[in-house]
């Protein structure tokens, strides 16, 4: 396991440290958690970005149906 360190300024430590002990969970545990969830969305958002890049057109929910045969 390995060790990060992280420089603060007082009151976004006392800040970090209240929210960490309200939710009962370690400093560390918030910020491993809050890094790695910022990395995800982050990456869900390249790839849809990426997914949207490649689509040459789209459907409306009325060609889909008609498309399909579910058409009234």
């Amino acid at each position: 396991m390995s060790t990060i360190s992280l420089r603060l300024n007082n009151r976004d430590d006392e800040l970090i440290k209240k929210y960490a002990k309200m939710k009962n969970i370690s400093v560390s545990k918030l910020i491993r958690d809050a890094v790695i969830e910022k990395i995800e969305e982050e990456l869900d958002v390249e790839l849809f970005d990426r997914a949207f890049t490649q689509i040459k057109r789209t459907y409306t929910l009325d060609e889909v149906k008609e498309e399909l045969g579910l058409n009234d």
